[in-house]
């Protein structure tokens, strides 16, 4: 695995390819996502200075698509949705206990960096209520209990 030196030296070689064409800024922040996994603040102040563009014009950038994530994200996104069908079925039950059993808030990485905790409107998945996602793996009709079983498939 590349360490940051390396990373960096990845992101300046894109920045060069990249930063003569119009609305480069797009295809640099996508680069970097994946060179970094997150566009971190120092990333975002190296394609600012890489790109002759202003911090706030990076930070807006990276902030306004959902595509960006300014922190590392776990090597498992659990999303639970909290759109109707499931929360009338309990789906805040769910997540309070995935948030206990993580120790993070939604929103938070695990310091281990296995999960990442997020709380969506709609997975589709409206008659599986209440839904939840381990990455691409669908979770159903689920209940607070399930909650430390499933965990514990992705912690082996």
């Amino acid at each position: 695995m590349p360490d940051m030196k390396e990373k960096f030296a990845q992101l300046d070689q894109v920045i060069s390819e990249l930063k003569d064409q119009p609305g480069a800024l797009m295809p640099v922040l996508q680069r970097a996502q994946n060179i970094f996994g997150c566009v971190s603040l120092d990333v975002q102040k190296r394609i600012a200075e890489g790109l002759g563009v202003t911090l706030s014009e990076v930070y807006g950038v990276a902030t306004f698509y959902a595509q960006f994530t300014l922190q590392p994200s776990g090597k498992y996104i659990i999303s639970v949705c909290l759109g109707t069908a499931c929360y009338v079925k309990g789906s805040q039950k769910v997540l309070d206990k995935l948030s206990e059993e993580l120790g993070v808030p939604v929103g938070g990485t695990t310091k281990d960096g296995l999960f990442t905790l997020q709380a969506t409107r709609c997975l589709g998945a409206c008659g599986l209520a209440p839904v939840m996602t381990v990455n691409e793996e669908v979770y159903g009709r689920l209940v607070p209990e399930d909650i430390p079983g499933i965990l514990a498939k992705y912690r082996e």
